[in-house]
C-alpha cells in the first residue's frame, strides 16, 4: 500500500505540472530526436524506474529545455538528463539515486553510494518534480528504522550545503526544517574526525578518490575536500537555523565556519605552491603536490576574497598544470608521479574524472562571480566547458562514465557495464549556474550572469528553467533574428520579460 501510494503521489505531481507549459520559448517536439536516438544507440542492459520506452515523456515533464548553435552542447544537455533518469529507482520506501546501475558490494541497501549524493542534490534540484530528492534524502537520513543507513558515513558528504543550495532554487523550507535536526546530526557524527588542530581527516577512498599522489587509499590525511565539505555544512546549518529563528545554534555554526576557514588558509595553504594541498598526518607536511581537490574550497566561498588566494586559478591554464587536451586532470601534470598508479585501478593521480572536473568547474564559475580577480576569465571558463562536452564521448556516441585518459580521451573502464550512465557528476547544474548564469540567491532577486563569450554563440536559450516557484527563460540573439524575440540578452519568468541588456553581462531583477 505505501509502494502504491508513492507511485499515485509521484503521479498526481506529474498531472499538475502539466496543467501550464513550462516553456514559453522553444517547443520541446523540437528536441525528441536526441532521446529517439539515444535509446537507438544501447541495448538496455538495466531498466529501472524509468525505461527508454518513458524517458522522453519523463524529459518533456520535468527538463529545461536548451538550445544553441553548438550542436555537441545542445546534444550533451538531453544526454545527461537521459542518462541521469537512469538512476532513478523505485523502492518500497521510495525513490533513490543511483551512482551505478550494476549491484557494487559496498553499497547500501537498494544499491545506494553516498559517494555522489551531493552531486546528485544538485543536479536533480533543476528538474519540476521534487519528490525525488525528498524521498531519497528520507531514506538516506532515516530509512534505517528512523535511523541513517547504514553506509551514509562510508563517504565525505556536503549533504548539508547541497540541501540549503537546493533551497534557496525551490524555497523548500518546511522540508528543510523537518529535516534539521538529521542535518545536525549528520554534522556532528562527521565532527568527531578531526585531527588534534582542528582540520578534518580522511583517507582516499573515503573521498572517493582512490590512489592519490597526496596520499594512499588508506591513509588518513588532512585534505582539502573534508575539510571545505565541513565548512560549506557548517555554513549551511548556520543559514538553516536562523530561518528557525534559533540565533544561538546559527552562531554556534558560524563560529565553527570560521574557524575552519582560518585553518584551512594557514595550514592548508602553500605559499610556495600557491595552492591549497593535503597536509599529512604522518609527518606534519604539506604534500607538495597541487590537486583538483586544492580548487574546493571555492565552491563553498571558503577562501577569503581579497587576499590573492585566486593565483591558485592560473593552473587551470597551463598544459603542465592540469590542462590537458580533453579536461583537466586530477592532479598536475608536471609532477613526477603523474599517472604513475597504474590503469584501470580507480587511480586519481592525473587522469581525469568528471567527478572532480564538475567539482573544478563549479568552483571557477564562483571566482568568475564572486571573487575580484585577473587570473580566468569567461573564455577559459568555456573553454574547460567545451573540453567537458567534447570527452563525454565514447566510440563517437554521448557516453558518460568513471574516469578517462587525459591525452586520448579514451574512458579507461568504457567498455565494463559498471562504467556505463555512471552517475557521479554534474552537468546541467554546470550550465544553469556557469553558462547561462542562474545565480541561486536566498532574496527575491533573480541574477543572471551568463559566462558564455559574447562572440563565442551568436545565439542560445534555456527555457523552463524552475527558480522560486517560476519559470525563467534566459535568451541570448545577438540580432534578434533567429528567436525574433528582441535583441541581446533577454530574461522572461513565466513567459513575461522583465529584464533585457544589449550585452551578455549580468542583471539583476526583482520577482514580485
Amino acid at each position: 500500500m505505501k509502494r502504491l501510494f508513492l507511485v499515485i503521489s509521484v503521479l498526481m505531481a506529474a498531472v499538475s505540472l502539466q496543467a501550464e507549459s513550462k516553456s514559453k520559448v522553444l517547443k520541446a517536439s523540437d528536441y525528441k530526436h536526441y532521446v529517439e536516438y539515444f535509446n537507438r544507440m544501447e541495448d538496455e542492459p538495466i531498466v529501472q524506474a524509468i525505461p527508454n520506452a518513458e524517458a522522453w515523456n519523463w524529459m518533456e515533464k520535468n527538463i529545461p529545455l536548451f538550445t544553441c548553435p553548438q550542436d555537441n552542447f545542445e546534444e550533451m544537455w538531453y544526454f545527461r538528463w537521459w542518462s541521469l533518469r537512469k538512476g532513478l529507482q523505485l523502492t518500497p520506501q521510495g525513490y533513490v539515486v543511483n551512482e551505478f546501475l550494476v549491484k557494487r558490494s559496498y553499497a547500501d541497501k537498494y544499491n545506494m553510494i553516498a559517494c555522489a549524493v551531493g552531486h546528485h542534490i544538485n543536479e536533480l534540484r533543476w528538474i519540476q518534480d521534487q519528490s525525488y530528492i525528498d524521498q531519497y534524502l528520507h531514506i538516506w537520513l532515516r530509512g534505517n528504522e528512523g535511523k541513517p543507513m547504514n553506509r551514509l558515513m562510508k563517504f565525505s558528504s556536503w549533504i548539508p550545503a547541497a540541501l540549503y543550495d537546493r533551497y534557496l532554487v525551490h524555497q523548500d523550507k518546511d522540508y528543510l526544517m523537518d529535516l534539521l535536526p538529521d542535518l545536525e546530526a549528520h554534522y556532528q557524527a562527521w565532527d568527531i574526525q578531526r585531527w588534534p588542530e582542528g582540520l578534518y581527516w580522511q583517507g582516499d577512498v573515503q573521498d572517493g578518490m582512490e590512489e592519490s599522489i597526496s596520499g594512499g587509499r588508506r591513509i588518513k590525511n588532512a585534505r582539502p575536500t573534508i575539510n571545505s565539505y565541513m565548512y560549506g555544512n557548517a555554513v549551511a546549518l548556520s543559514e538553516m537555523f536562523k530561518m528557525a529563528g534559533n540565533t544561538e545554534k546559527a552562531a554556534l555554526y558560524q563560529a565553527k565556519a570560521d574557524t575552519l576557514r582560518h585553518l584551512v588558509q594557514t595550514r592548508l595553504w602553500s605559499e610556495d605552491q600557491a595552492f591549497f594541498e593535503t597536509r599529512r598526518i604522518k609527518d606534519g607536511e604539506l604534500a607538495q603536490v597541487r590537486e583538483a581537490i586544492g580548487y574546493i574550497p571555492w565552491i563553498f566561498h571558503l577562501p577569503e576574497s581579497g587576499k590573492d588566494y585566486e593565483k591558485a586559478w592560473l593552473q587551470v591554464c597551463d598544459t603542465k598544470g592540469f590542462l590537458a587536451p580533453y579536461g583537466l586532470t586530477t592532479a598536475e601534470r608536471r609532477h613526477p608521479e603523474f599517472r604513475t598508479r597504474g590503469v584501470g585501478k580507480c587511480e586519481w593521480d592525473g587522469a581525469i574524472w568528471p567527478f572532480a572536473s564538475a567539482q573544478t568547474l563549479t568552483a571557477m564559475a564562483n571566482v568568475l562571480n564572486d571573487y575580484p580577480q585577473s587570473y580566468i576569465n569567461d573564455s577559459i571558463y568555456f573553454m574547460h566547458m567545451n573540453l567537458y562536452v567534447e570527452s563525454q564521448y565514447h566510440r563517437g556516441r554521448p557516453y558518460i562514465g568513471e574516469y578517462l585518459d587525459e591525452v586520448t580521451g579514451y574512458w579507461l573502464k568504457g567498455d565494463q557495464l559498471r562504467s556505463r550512465y555512471y552517475n557521479h557528476s554534474t552537468f546541467a547544474d554546470l550550465m544553469v549556474t556557469g553558462l547561462m548564469g542562474l545565480r541561486p540567491r536566498q532574496d527575491n532577486v533573480l541574477e543572471v550572469n551568463p559566462l558564455v563569450p559574447e562572440n563565442q554563440w551568436d545565439w542560445f536559450c534555456m527555457d523552463g528553467i524552475p527558480y522560486h516557484g517560476k519559470y525563467v527563460t534566459i535568451l541570448w540573439d545577438k540580432d534578434g533574428k533567429h528567436f525574433k524575440k528582441g535583441k541581446g540578452l533577454q530574461i522572461f519568468v513565466n513567459g513575461k520579460k522583465v529584464a533585457s541588456s544589449a550585452h551578455l553581462q549580468k542583471i539583476e531583477v526583482t520577482l514580485k
